[in-house]
């Protein structure tokens, strides 16, 4: 994920794909630094403002948008790699037992956490949403530490401890855990692992994760349909228009974050990855107008301080191991 493209070796797809002849010609734009966090600050900003485009399809059953997002999101994705000539990726991915299985599963965890995030946005919770996704960079550390072995030192333990009080303090508050905020975190972050193992690109990878998912939306859609429930064609055209560009506001930020993920550094994407959430708190709270009384805060401001200490260890390790490789040349 933060591997540089070279500027002399235009990158290929992963898992077979067939090598294309795409060199830049002499003189042509490369890629930069400056392009890669543009790009990555579009995805992060697409995802925070995303509640606004789910507003208007508040009259939508829940799992109609969904399915929409699925179907739509499949023929986008899918006609880009056939413009790429990238979809020998997806066949590579469905070919190999391993990587389908985990594919199938890092598909029922995307459209947990999508269906989640809708009910959540429609059903006025837009801010218990984004404290799941101030949540999911800690919980991501501890998924490592448990899952894959890694270690944390102690300011990485003590911003973990403290967003866990946090959490805690939210769940005394209110009488029950904070389910939308820890179901979306979780189910994220246990989608990100598996990702993390499955050799297949971004966009591939979605592609794959979609396909998977295609025949069980589109045969829902149908169902609805045939019942007189369906959305689409039904609803006004705005309605219409927005079920329709769900795929698109599915796949850009994910294209976008994939090509700025590549050219900027981990450590500033790992900054960047709370323009999103706070986005969303923000329109949760001056948009939206929902309830965030001063004992709520509270709970909020251990999170925030939790993340601001594990962001300031990272950004401090990154620019020390920095200094030591410039060292070492």
């Amino acid at each position: 994920m933060t591997a540089r493209l070279d500027p002399a070796v235009p990158r290929r797809a992963k898992m077979g794909a067939a090598p294309r002849n795409d060199t830049p010609a002499a003189g042509a734009k490369q890629p930069t630094t400056r392009s890669g966090f543009t790009a990555a600050v579009g995805a992060f900003v697409i995802w925070g403002l995303f509640p606004l485009y789910l507003k208007p399809l508040a009259g939508v059953p829940t799992l109609q948008i969904m399915a929409h997002r699925i179907v739509w999101c499949c023929l986008l994705v899918f006609a880009l790699l056939a413009i790429r000539g990238e979809l020998a990726a997806v066949r590579a991915a469905l070919s190999n037992p391993a990587s389908r299985l985990r594919l199938a599963a890092s598909a029922t965890l995307i459209s947990v956490n999508w269906l989640i995030y809708v009910w959540a946005v429609n059903n006025g919770h837009v801010v218990d949403a984004s404290l799941g996704y101030f949540i999911n960079p800690l919980l991501n550390v501890v998924l490592g530490v448990y899952i894959l072995g890694e270690r944390l030192n102690r300011t990485q333990w003590s911003a973990v401890g403290l967003a866990a009080i946090g959490v805690v303090y939210l769940a005394v508050i209110v009488g029950r855990p904070p389910w939308i905020a820890l179901s979306l975190a979780a189910s994220f972050g246990l989608y990100g692992l598996i990702r993390k193992v499955v050799s297949v690109d971004a966009v591939p990878g979605l592609a794959t994760e979609t396909l998977l998912l295609s025949p069980f939306a589109l045969a829902f859609l149908l169902w609805a349909e045939q019942h007189g429930t369906g959305a689409l064609g039904h609803s006004s055209a705005g309605v219409n228009a927005l079920l329709v560009g769900s795929g698109l506001v599915t796949a850009l930020p994910l294209a976008l974050f994939a090509y700025g993920a590549r050219l900027i550094p981990l450590s500033t994407v790992g900054l960047l990855q709370y323009i999103g959430p706070t986005l969303q708190f923000l329109l949760g709270v001056l948009v939206f107008h929902e309830p965030f009384p001063r004992a709520r805060a509270i709970g909020f401001m251990l999170i925030w301080a939790a993340l601001a200490i594990y962001a300031a260890d990272s950004l401090l390790r990154s620019r020390h191991g920095a200094r030591f490789r410039v060292g070492m040349r």
